[in-house]
């Protein structure tokens, strides 16, 4: 079959090159018919959305294929993790829908890694190095040249197994020695030429205290945490291409050291690599994100600017939106840069079906209805989403005063102007139809005020009120609303993909990249809504409480508007 009718036949069946992997070990009866994944985050830092690619494909294909997956902290480099970190995580996951098997931790396997390396000691497959870290670079070679063999490779295993306890005191020096694996400094896989396994560290554990002082790297305890903990399918992004080799070589020790014969009908863990998830006009590098928060050129992990779940979750993102977009995007062997609009496509298109409508003026001027009596309300019946009967209806209060959007309004409009301008009607949505009559200006020619006549026979829902007219135009009463900041955001890098600019990242930050709308108003009903409601602004575009919102003071973000007109504005 040529990978062409391959391409084909995997189209067909709507799956991924991953699930094909799967589907082709079920059926060779590998590990007894067993599905068993992982997710493994470092708690270092704030899950972002090309993580949520990874947990989608871990819980994914253990849901799809009857299997399980758990959850593994690989807290392995004390320095950089932490608790909160780890409670974030689970946040994170719960929230994008998934459920986890067990949790486990690569901390949990310490006395059992440590007892491995000690055979590998033992069996002169590790060695400790007392050099210092830029000798052991220079020594390694390129991938063009052979590196050259460390002055410690062949120090005597006892003096080594003695170094190596050493290593796991506190008098021990960080940086004065390291343990690496004996293996081939000439391989043209730079990972083969004597990798370091354990290094020291004397930050205390988030778990463990200082009961160590001597950690595996990440490279020693991966395979050998998804080998103890019988994962089949070790599914990661495509820069562990050139690790899969030592993942591999680690569990050929490991099971040496067990006494395993290899063959059909032994387990292994098999490393599958799929593409990451790239975005325009941000970074996905956690190194980096830390750095804007620390530096506080963003208010934290959960600023909604930031590719963070907890950044979109504050923003208004839905995780059903966040899914679907990964699932459009697909899974590859080549990386790619995939467009921010994508991804607001599919939230765009996930909110209109979910979000509530709510009356919001976020740019105001003073309407009068000439005509309506004073002191009169009317309570208007308003429906929360067209798309969904279920959501049912809330009330809004019309009065003589009301406030419109400026912007729908011009006193000296074009023919195809169909919002209000003077001798022209327009219907205020929910309420009346009403015919502008005038406006008044202060001393600079600024329009403070719009005057107009409402027809009392047009009132929404009446029987004979539905005679035509070209504008809907959205208000709120200015006695009976709520005034409200509004936080909008734009991209938060000014260049498409900042991570292939050479300049250091901060100078390539958007300085719009958030505006803040203190004189917006918003009806009564919006006020009382909490984050976590998805609400549309209606014609402005989807939105959500802020935390910091409060039922007199509300705060809302802006999630995306109701179509793409950034892509038109920055052409």
């Amino acid at each position: 079959m040529t990978i062409k009718e391959k391409d084909t036949s995997l189209e067909k069946k709507n799956i991924s090159f991953v699930e094909q992997i799967v589907e082709n070990d079920l059926a060779e009866g590998k590990n007894a018919g067993r599905i068993q994944t992982r997710f493994p985050p470092e708690p270092n830092g704030y899950l972002h959305i090309g993580h949520a690619k990874a947990i989608c494909m871990d819980f994914g294909v253990a849901e799809k294929y009857n299997g399980v997956c758990n959850l593994r902290f690989d807290d392995t480099n004390p320095t950089k993790e932490n608790n909160e970190y780890v409670e974030n995580i689970l946040n994170d996951i719960t929230w994008l829908g998934f459920k986890w098997g067990k949790i486990f931790y690569a901390s949990d396997y310490f006395d059992k890694l440590w007892e491995f390396a000690v055979w590998m000691i033992k069996n002169g497959h590790a060695y400790i190095d007392e050099q210092t870290s830029e000798q052991i670079a220079e020594q390694k070679g390129t991938p063009t040249t052979p590196g050259r063999p460390s002055p410690y490779r062949d120090r005597p295993i006892e003096e080594s197994l003695a170094l190596f306890e050493k290593m796991n005191t506190p008098e021990a020096d960080e940086g004065s020695m390291v343990l690496r694996a004996k293996l081939d400094m000439a391989n043209p896989n730079m990972h083969f030429r004597d990798p370091i396994m354990y290094r020291i560290i004397h930050t205390p554990h988030h778990r463990t205290g200082t009961k160590w002082h001597a950690y595996p790297m990440y490279d020693f305890a991966h395979g050998q945490s998804d080998y103890f903990e019988g994962v089949t399918h070790s599914i990661c992004t495509l820069e562990f291409v050139p690790h899969r080799p030592l993942y591999d070589k680690f569990i050929d020790f490991l099971k040496e050291m067990n006494g395993e014969t290899e063959n059909i009908s032994d387990f292994r863990p098999r490393q599958i690599e799929f593409n990451r998830l790239n975005l325009t006009y941000t970074v996905m590098s956690k190194r980096k994100l830390l750095a804007l928060v620390n530096e506080k050129k963003v208010s934290g992990w959960d600023d909604p600017r930031m590719p963070t779940l907890c950044g979109m979750r504050r923003r208004g993102y839905s995780p059903e939106s966040i899914r679907k977009f990964i699932d459009s995007i697909g899974y590859t062997k080549f990386d790619a840069l995939n467009d921010m609009a994508l991804l607001e496509a599919a939230v765009r298109e996930d909110l209109n079906r979910r979000a509530i409508r709510v009356s919001a003026v976020v740019n105001p001027v003073k309407l009068v209805i000439t005509n309506y009596p004073d002191g009169m309300t009317e309570e208007m019946t308003a429906i929360n989403n067209p798309e969904n009967e279920a959501d049912g209806t809330h009330s809004i209060t019309f009065s003589k005063h009301l406030w419109i959007e400026r912007d729908d309004f011009m006193e000296d409009a074009p023919k195809k102007f169909f919002r209000m301008s003077p001798g022209k009607e327009v219907r205020l949505k929910n309420a009346y139809i009403v015919k502008c009559t005038g406006c008044t200006k202060d001393a600079d020619g600024n329009i403070v005020e719009i005057q107009a006549e409402y027809d009392p026979e047009s009132k929404s829902g009446r029987e004979g009120a539905n005679r035509k007219v070209k504008g809907t135009l959205h208000w709120v009463s200015a006695d009976h609303c709520k005034k409200a900041t509004v936080r909008i955001y734009d991209r938060l890098f000014s260049v498409e993909n900042p991570s292939a600019d050479e300049r250091d990242f901060r100078e390539l930050l958007n300085p719009e990249s958030m505006k803040i709308n203190a004189n917006c108003f918003v009806e009564n009903y919006a006020a009382e809504r909490k984050p976590g409601e998805y609400l549309q602004f209606q014609r402005i575009g989807y939105f959500m409480a802020d935390p910091e919102s409060t039922a007199d003071t509300p705060v809302f973000n802006k999630t995306v508007g109701l179509k793409d007109t950034w892509a038109k504005q920055n052409k």
